[in-house]
C-alpha cells in the first residue's frame, strides 16, 4: 500500500538504523576503554561476579603483603639468633682454650676478659625490637611480643589465618642464657672452664633448636605466599575473562554495525522516494 502518512519501509529501515547505532556505541565504547562490562546494563551477572572477584584480588594482594611482613620478622628473629648462636661459638672455643693446662693464669684472665664482653653484646643481641616491640625478652610493663600467641591474615578469607606460638622458642633462647647476668660469668673461665665448656654446647644447641623452629615457621609462611599469588593470578584471569573487551571480536561488531548503519542510511533515502511516487499518481 502506498501512502503519504505511513512508510512500511521507512519505519524498517529507521530501525534498523537505530539498532546499528546501539551497536555501534556500545562497541565504541567497549574499544575506548578496554572493558566489557561498562554498566551494570551490560551484564548485570557478569558484574556481581567480577565485583565479587575484585573484592577478592584485592585482600589476597593485602594478605600477600602481610606474609611478607611475617617474612620479615621471622628473618629478623633469625638474623638474631645467627648473632647470638656466633657469639656463644665464641665463648665455647675461649672456654676450651682455657680449660687447657698450656694456659696461664694471666691467660685465662685475658680469655675470662673476651668472655664476658661476648656474653655481654649476647645479651643485649637477645634485646631487639621489631617495629618498636621487644621480641625476646620482657621489660617492665613491655611483655615480648613472642609471648603471646599470633595470628597472622595470609589470606583474604577470615578463616585464612596462621596461628604460630613462640614461647618454645624463647624458652630455648632462656636455656642458653644459663648465666643470669654478664657479672656472673667473671671467674668462670679462671675457675670453672670446663662447665663453660657444657654451658656454652648446650647453649649453641638451643638456639639451633630455635631457629629450627624458625625456619620451620618461615618455610610454611613462604608456601603460604606461593599460594596465595596462584590464587591472585588465577583469580584475575578468572575477572578479566569476565571483564575485559575482546578486541577482536568488538572490532568486527564495530565493523559490521558501521556498514548496517550506512546501508540503513541509504535505505531511508530511497524509501523516502516512495512518496514522491505516490504524489505522482494523482498528478
Amino acid at each position: 500500500m502506498l501512502s503519504l502518512h505511513t512508510s512500511s519501509p521507512n519505519l524498517a529501515a529507521n530501525i534498523a538504523f537505530e539498532h546499528a547505532s546501539r551497536v555501534q556505541t556500545v562497541a565504541a565504547t567497549r574499544l575506548s576503554t578496554g572493558f566489557r562490562i561498562n554498566s551494570a546494563m551490560d551484564d548485570a551477572a557478569g558484574l556481581q561476579i567480577a565485583t565479587r572477584l575484585a573484592s577478592q584480588m584485592s585482600g589476597t594482594q593485602v594478605a600477600m603483603r602481610n606474609v611478607q611482613n611475617a617474612i620479615s620478622l621471622m628473618q629478623v628473629t633469625d638474623g638474631t639468633l645467627d648473632s647470638m648462636t656466633s657469639l656463644f661459638s665464641r665463648m665455647h672455643d675461649l672456654a676450651i682454650q682455657a680449660a687447657d693446662a698450656s694456659s696461664s693464669h694471666e691467660d685465662k684472665l685475658a680469655l675470662q676478659t673476651e668472655f664476658t664482653e661476648m656474653y655481654r653484646q649476647a645479651w643485649q643481641v637477645r634485646d631487639v625490637r621489631y617495629k618498636g616491640e621487644q621480641l625476646m625478652v620482657s621489660h617492665a610493663n613491655e611483655p615480648a611480643k613472642f609471648r603471646t600467641a599470633m595470628t597472622f591474615q595470609i589470606g583474604a578469607d577470615q578463616s585464612n589465618v596462621l596461628m604460630t606460638d613462640f614461647n618454645e622458642v624463647l624458652n630455648l633462647v632462656a636455656t642458653g642464657f644459663r648465666y643470669s647476668d654478664p657479672t656472673d660469668t667473671s671467674i668462670i673461665l679462671t675457675d670453672h672452664a670446663s662447665q663453660a665448656i657444657q654451658d656454652t654446647s648446650e647453649a649453641i644447641d638451643a638456639l639451633a633448636s630455635a631457629r629450627s623452629i624458625v625456619g620451620a615457621i618461615s618455610n610454611r609462611f613462604d608456601a603460604a605466599y606461593r599460594s596465595a599469588s596462584d590464587l591472585l593470578e588465577n583469580t584475575t584471569v578468572a575477572h578479566g575473562r569476565i571483564t575485559d573487551t575482546d578486541f577482536a571480536t568488538e572490532s568486527a561488531q564495530a565493523v559490521s554495525s558501521q556498514m548496517l548503519m550506512q546501508s540503513s542510511s541509504t535505505m531511508v533515502k530511497q524509501t523516502n522516494s516512495l512518496k514522491q511516487m505516490t504524489l505522482s499518481l494523482i498528478q
